[in-house]
Parts: C-alpha cells; structure tokens; sequence
C-alpha cells in the first residue's frame, strides 16, 4: 500500500507529548503515513503572524489535504486569530465530528451505554467570530446563520446515521428567543429530516437537551447543532462519558480535512509527562478510517480498549492514582496490547458503514424567495437616559415614505412617536440606541434609507450601525421589540 502523506503540527503545551505518544502508536500499529511536521501555533504568534499558521504550513495543508493537529494555545487579546477557526474557515470544513461513549465498568462515569456522535456545524454562528465595539459602552456580536450552512450540516448528520447505522437524530436550537437565526436552522433540520423516513427525529431547546445530555445520555444517538452549542455539548457529553481527555474528533469538508483532540494545550501540565493522550489516538483513528486504513484504525482503536480494560491508565482517569501511567507508559501499553481484542467493551471494525456522502455546497437546495425592502434600523451612539427628548428627536430624522416607528435599547422598546409622552417601564442603562425607520412594502429604496441617515447626520446624531429589514416572501425577516 502507497503511503499517504499527511501534515503534523505538534501543537501547544501538552501537544508535542501526547502526538509523539500517538506517532509512536501508529508506527507500531503499522500505519501507511508520511509525515510532513508544520508549525502551527504560539510560536508562530509570536512570530507576529496573527491567525498562528506558519506560510510554508498552509502550502502543506493544501498539498495533503490532511491534517493531524495536536491541541494549540491561542495568546490572550492582541487581535490573535484561533488556529482551529482560521483553519475551518479557509478549507471549508463545515462538519466537525466528535463521538462520544462510555467506558463501562473501565472509565468511572455515572452512566453506562453512552454512544453518541455529536455533529456541530463549524462555520457559522458566533463563532465565526464577527464582533464590533460601536459605543464605549456596547460591543456587538454578530450571529450569522446562513440556509446553505445549515443544510450542508443538517444533511451530512442525516447521512453519517444513515451510513453508521444510527438511528435517531437530535436537533438542538434556541428558536423560541432567536426566531430568525435558529428558527431557519430547525425549519431546514424538518425539511431535509423529511428525506430520510428512516430515520427517528426530534428537536430540543438547547437548554434542556444540554441537562438530559448531563442526565440521561444514553438516549441521545446523533446530535447536530449550531457551532457555540456543538462546542459546548460535545465537551459536556465528553465529560459526562468519562473524560474529555479521551475524546478525539474530525473536521471534514470541501477543503482538507483536520483530526484532533477535543480538549485544550493544557499548560499548566505541559512537560509533566503526565497527559493523556487517548484522544489524540481516537483522532488518528479517526483519520485511518477516513483514508481506507480500517484495518489499522480498528488494531489502534482495539489495543486502546484493551488498555482500560487492564486498568492500565493515566491519572485522569485513573482509580487508584499510584498506579496511574505516564503520557509514555501509557502509549507503550497500548503498543503491548496491539492484536488484541476486547472482551467486554465494544470493539472496533475494520470497515465502517457504507461511507459518508459528503454534502457539497453547489447540491444544497438553496432556494430563492421573494426579497422585498420595508425599513432599516439604525444604531445611535446617544449618551443619555431621557429617551422621550432623544426619540422626538430622533423622529425630526424620519420622512413621510419612511418614519420613526420606534427607538429601543437592549431589545427593549423605548420610544414611540405616536405616544411621544409615555415612559418607558424602565431608564435604558447603555449608550447604544436602536431605532427603526418602517415604511411600506415595495414603496422604498436605499435612497430613502440614506436620506434617514443624512438626516439624522443633520441632526447631530452619531449613527453607527445600519441593519436593513426585509420581508421574504412577506415573511418579516427581522425580531420585533420587547415592549413595543
């Protein structure tokens, strides 16, 4: 069998421990791999390259297509880009992949039969990392949550439970406050959901899927989600599973594709000796299912069950912490135990399922609605609590095809013209004030939405900010106020 070449970023903290662990696990294990070692990470930081990815390291991603990444330490402010997003970003991987399962009787947990796969999108969401600071009071986030995202996420997870022989799928969203953002993802989750008869579905509120994940995980099958609840749910059900030490994922898509741990650089036990580093091993098992190595995938995957079956474990995990295994002698164990077979822990095959199809961009349905301007809403950097004097102001900035409807702070209704005298419930206690020009469907233009802002310029009035509203298909395309 031809090699195949992979890039290696030794990583942060922990990560040069635990990937030479898990190099030296695959070596034995007879992995066909090529090793090109880039430089990914601090250093590189340090080196003054903000999103930490060295040149030469970029041109060997895009070679091999292939990554396996140890964890890296992203410096504190600074403007500093994560590596992990930059990466998921630039080569499209908007699948991440993390299964997670107990141990039982091998791995101390309060639940036993877990054995879930936890599919997050890796795109979008807040951690696509758009932020502004507009007043000196107030910074912005912006939650970006595209059709086209969702359904790539949203099909892919239907497809790995189809191709795993899963049998249930789980959406988590937050649609009953964020009706626009996570309502689009749960209406595409039903929709393509419907494709696939076979399949069980349900939907959960975040909030509550999160505490039965804590409680009872051993009804969940395949979780997909948005990107912050992915990243939040994976490391709760990891834990939850035992430990998310143990814990190894993969991010896959139109780009290369990344295999890692799920946890952190660790430092305050880097050089210790002490790490775990069965989550790396998970990841490359990972990897050599994705590049047809099964057989080998399934040999590492097997003599690493076979170790916690032997009690033989880092200090993580470990019942009796006199007993517990360096990050070396731990790697040697499962060395010692290669060919062999769990007796009591589900062992690994040597083929999985039939192969994920992989959603591509140009093959989601993408449909086309009906776009129609009807206001916009304009943010005011105003330091003031009398909301009745800046919104009669702020009104004089209004015209008769697009008026003043309300003004708000925090999503809460705080002026409105046609009661101009009527006060609030309660002062606004931030500078940043939005208000919202409304006019009628189809009978307004950009041209009108900058003579507002002209207007408002004219008046004094610090604008900072501009979100323009939009029917779909006389869908309103944009929340309404509290109060209002």
């Amino acid at each position: 069998m031809a090699l195949t070449k992979i890039s290696v970023a030794k990583g942060d903290g922990i990560g040069p421990e635990i990937m030479d662990a898990t190099l030296e696990v695959l070596q034995a294990a007879g992995a066909q791999l090529d090793y090109e070692f880039i430089d990914l990470g601090e250093q590189v930081f340090l080196r003054g390259i903000m999103n930490g990815i060295d040149p030469q390291a970029w041109e060997s991603i895009r070679t091999n297509r292939l990554l396996l990444k140890a964890p890296i330490t992203t410096p504190q402010g600074g403007g500093y880009k994560s590596v992990n997003v930059t990466m998921r970003k630039a080569f499209g991987q908007y699948a991440n992949v993390r299964p997670v399962r107990t141990f039982d009787g091998f791995v101390p947990s309060k639940h036993k039969g877990v054995d879930m796969v936890i599919v997050r999108e890796n795109e979008e969401s807040l951690y696509a990392g758009i932020e502004y600071r507009q007043t000196r009071d107030t910074c912005h986030g912006v939650k970006l949550i595209s059709r086209t995202g969702t359904e790539l996420i949203v099909r892919y997870a239907f497809e790995y439970a189809r191709a795993n022989g899963r049998k249930k799928v789980t959406c988590l969203i937050k649609d009953n406050i964020m009706k626009i953002t996570d309502g689009l993802f749960h209406q595409v989750f039903d929709l393509i959901g419907a494709e696939y008869p076979d399949i069980v579905k349900d939907s959960l509120i975040v909030d509550i899927g999160m505490a039965r994940i804590a409680d009872t995980p051993e009804k969940f099958d395949v979780i997909v989600t948005e990107n912050l609840y992915g990243d939040i749910v994976s490391d709760i059900a990891s834990q939850v599973a035992g430990s998310v030490g143990l814990a190894g994922s993969m991010n896959l898509g139109v780009g290369c594709a990344m295999f890692e741990a799920v946890h952190g650089s660790a430092p305050d036990i880097a050089g210790k000796g002490i790490a775990n580093p069965s989550g790396l091993i998970n990841a490359a098992v990972l990897m050599l299912y994705h590049v047809g190595q099964g057989d080998v995938a399934a040999k590492i995957g097997n003599a690493l069950l076979v170790t916690l079956e032997k009690g033989q474990h880092t200090g993580d995990i470990a019942v009796d912490k006199s007993k517990a295994l360096s990050t070396q002698q731990f790697a040697h164990a499962v060395i010692g135990n290669l060919g062999q077979t769990p007796t009591k822990l589900t062992p690994f095959a040597s083929v999985r399922g039939k192969g994920v199809v992989m959603p591509n961009p140009k093959t989601t349905t993408q449909s086309k609605r009906t776009k129609r301007l009807v206001g916009v809403d304009v943010f005011i950097d105003a330091d003031t609590v009398d909301s009745m004097a800046l919104g009669t102001k702020i009104a004089q900035a209004g015209t008769p095809v697009l008026p003043l409807q309300l003004m708000s702070s925090r999503g809460m209704a705080m002026f409105d013209p046609k009661h101009p005298s009527k006060k609030p419930e309660t002062e606004a206690v931030t500078d940043l004030w939005a208000c919202r020009f409304v006019g009628d469907e189809g009978k307004i233009s950009n041209l009108d939405v900058r003579t507002v802002l002209g207007n408002l310029e004219g008046l004094g009035i610090d604008w900072v900010k501009t979100e323009n509203l939009y029917t779909f298909d006389g869908v309103v395309g944009f929340s309404g106020r509290h109060g209002a």
